[in-house]
């Protein structure tokens, strides 16, 4: 039973409920491009899951299989002992994770939001299963059988999608235990007072415990994003930038240490000679403006909407992966992220926008003839007609007049 698939209607309405919310309270804690790059990476990490996965789950259950140290039962004591250790593993994954440039890479997309809301929650790693899966090999060894190793990650996971919301305030004696909105936005913050602060998945515990915990202060209102900001909407970009920023000064250092070494240095460390010759701009805190490119409400509404289709197509996906080879769910792969990648690029009103669009439509029905073949979507013209339909009016938008588009909007 894949839980996160389950929770996924759960977590747009939530999102809409905390978009009522916000007009109900006079405050404004979505812009959609942001929204819509936040959930972007989320559908684009849960389908690339689909293809990374054995390396995590098949690493653990062959570490499970050879190194556990005993065979836990099935009981309820059990779940709870996997569900605390696990926590401890992620506190130390997440530390690492800011603490090191390589697992920093991965992880930094979760971070480059600058605004702080749901859909922040669903803004996930595509990259992360490269290393992550070492942290949790203690699990393995202490006897955490590999189903309810994946059980107890979903449930992590699920717990951690209501922190990421401004509408809850301190909430007393629970801060002391528990991970809570106020200390979870500490650590989304950019401040250097809050910055890598509150590591803990469920349990705030593990941060008090190793000093690492910081609480929400009212003289300092938190400022969300990453100290170098992504300036981008495109979800793959946001995925590559920091590895692409560690090669370039890999490649460019002159001493053969250095391009060593800079993937396993502290965040942020580079070469000297690098640093000198080609140095990376940081705004000040207090000159910090959010990135934003103006769009017509017309073209957000079209963004918003091709979007959809890809949350649908990633919910099928998730559906039926398991009838499915690794060669299929690569092609699927190719054509969500081509999809995704040319929302970035209309929310980013690039030059070639249009044309990448008109492109994209045009290979919507390619693509599903494929996916038929497949076996990935069923046989008959149903699916013809709705895509045929759908690009069709896409298309027919994208042609219609922009003047009087604008003034449409």
């Amino acid at each position: 039973m894949n839980l996160i698939l389950l929770a996924v209607p759960l977590f747009f309405l939530l999102i809409a409920i905390e978009l009522v919310a916000d007009r109900v309270r006079g405050l404004s804690n979505y812009r959609l491009a942001d929204a819509l790059n936040s959930l972007s990476a989320g559908v684009l990490s849960q389908v690339s899951g689909l293809l990374s996965k054995a390396i995590g789950v098949l690493g653990y259950a062959f570490a499970y299989e050879h190194l556990h140290l005993w065979a836990l039962p099935d009981e309820p004591w059990v779940w709870l002992l996997a569900f605390v250790l696990y926590d401890f593993c992620y506190y130390w994954n997440h530390r690492i994770g800011h603490e090191r440039n390589i697992f920093w890479a991965a992880h930094v997309v979760h971070h480059q939001s600058e605004d702080y809301n749901l859909s922040t929650a669903l803004r996930q790693t595509s990259t992360g299963f490269l290393l992550s899966w070492i942290f949790y090999l203690p699990l393995a060894v202490a006897g955490v059988p590999p189903l309810l190793f994946v059980a107890v990650g979903a449930l992590n996971l699920l717990y951690q999608f209501w922190v990421h919301t401004r509408h809850v305030p301190k909430l007393g004696w629970f801060e002391w235990f528990f991970v809570s909105p106020s200390n979870h936005r500490v650590h989304h913050a950019q401040n250097p007072l809050y910055m890598d602060r509150n590591y803990g998945g469920v349990f705030i515990l593990w941060d008090r415990l190793f000093g690492t915990f910081q609480e929400e202060l009212d003289e300092e209102p938190a400022v969300f994003g990453v100290s170098v900001p992504l300036r981008s909407w495109n979800p793959l970009w946001a995925n590559l930038q920091f590895y692409v920023q560690l090669w370039r000064d890999a490649r460019r250092a002159g001493c053969w240490w250095d391009r060593l070494r800079i993937w396993f240095m502290p965040t942020g460390w580079r070469p000297a000679d690098v640093a000198a010759r080609w140095p990376i701009a940081k705004p000040e805190l207090a000159d910090f403006r959010k990135f934003e490119v103006p769009l017509a409400r017309g073209q957000q509404v079209y963004a918003a909407l091709q979007f959809g289709t890809y949350v649908l197509a990633g919910s099928w996906l998730l559906a039926v992966a398991a009838r499915h080879g690794l060669d299929v769910l690569a092609g699927a792969w190719l054509w969500v992220a081509f999809g995704l990648y040319c929302i970035g690029a209309w929310l980013e009103n690039r030059p070639f926008a249009r044309a990448l669009e008109a492109l994209r439509l045009a290979l919507n029905l390619p693509a599903l003839l494929w996916a038929q073949q497949a076996g990935l979507v069923i046989a008959g013209g149903l699916p013809w007609l709705l895509l045929a339909s759908w690009s069709l009016v896409s298309l027919a938008w994208l042609c219609w007049p922009r003047q009087e588009q604008a003034q449409a909007a």
